[in-house]
């Protein structure tokens, strides 16, 4: 009786180590570099190296994260069946069946209420940026995903949230200008992802994701080349406006440009020439230039302000 017992208790940690697996993986760490964006108002604002600042900044981090898997379980719980259709989305505990819906339903009503309890120590109106952030990506899952280019926007609009719950963690301004520049480089990363998708998926794309059927290689190649002058342009005329100048008191972040042009370009070359551009997360992390390069302008922007 006493070998029966163990092995029944060691199935049950087996079949608990698969649904803890599972669901680690459906909350999907690696996107949560996306939530970086939370420390560009710390960057800006001259807090960088102020201690209670940083706490609040962590923590807001750790929040988006929460709040962002939470919107991810969501998401592949609606999009379950169309992620069979897909060549590496189909892999997904949810897609695969080897995570109920139910637990995926409890964990991610769980990790949303987390986040908005915590959230409520840094301020109201974090909380208010956060449900707003999570209401946004309920509407994006159950209707604006399936809308010709209201689905990137809303995508972009979600990094602006991020950027705008940062500042509001710290309790500093937002910068307009860091929100244009945020929302620009947002939707040059969402039609790169609409181009790939669709060049990935051939004839199957429309059956994956609707609104791919409402896209066209041509009309994508257009709205990247209009998001990504858009882009350049806005960064540039950031470093060398006024207000700037009069924030900062120097010209010398003009000095950080080649590094936005030279990522940008990088970026492209991915898509345009390596077949990447899907997953702009996975780019960031595995692509060694860019990774290079992204620290170099922090670097370089850090060294500039402060």
């Amino acid at each position: 009786m006493r070998e029966v017992a163990e092995q029944r208790r060691e199935r049950e940690d087996i079949v608990a180590q698969g649904v803890l697996a599972s669901l680690w993986a459906e909350m999907r760490p690696k996107q949560w570099v996306k939530n970086l964006t939370v420390f560009a108002p710390l960057l800006f604002s001259h807090n960088l190296f102020t201690r209670v600042e940083q706490i609040h900044a962590f923590v807001a981090f750790a929040l988006f994260c929460l709040m962002s898997s939470s919107i991810y379980l969501l998401n592949d719980i609606n999009d379950r069946e169309q992620d069979r259709l897909h060549p590496q989305k189909c892999h997904r505990p949810l897609a695969s069946g080897q995570l109920s819906i139910g637990i995926a339903f409890g964990v991610l009503g769980g990790l949303a209420l987390t986040a908005v309890v915590i959230g409520t120590a840094l301020s109201p109106l974090f909380v208010l940026v956060m449900v707003a952030y999570w209401l946004l990506n309920v509407l994006y899952s159950l209707w604006l995903k399936h809308q010709v280019i209201l689905d990137v926007f809303t995508v972009a609009a979600g990094f602006v949230l991020r950027v705008v719950g940062g500042a509001v963690a710290i309790d500093v301004d937002i910068s307009d200008w860091l929100l244009l520049c945020t929302s620009l480089l947002a939707l040059f990363l969402g039609f790169s992802k609409r181009r790939h998708e669709l060049l990935l998926l051939q004839e199957a794309a429309g059956a994956h994701r609707r609104v791919l059927g409402e896209y066209d290689p041509h009309f994508l190649d257009m709205m990247i080349g209009v998001v990504t002058a858009a882009t350049v342009m806005c960064y540039a005329l950031y470093t060398v406006s006024e207000e700037t100048v009069r924030k900062f008191h120097t010209r010398g972040l003009l000095l950080t440009l080649p590094f936005v042009l030279y990522g940008i370009f990088r970026y492209l070359y991915l898509v345009y020439h390596k077949d990447l551009g899907g997953d702009p997360t996975q780019v960031l992390l595995h692509d060694r230039p860019l990774i290079v390069n992204l620290a170099l302008w922090v670097l370089t922007t850090a060294v500039i302000l402060y």
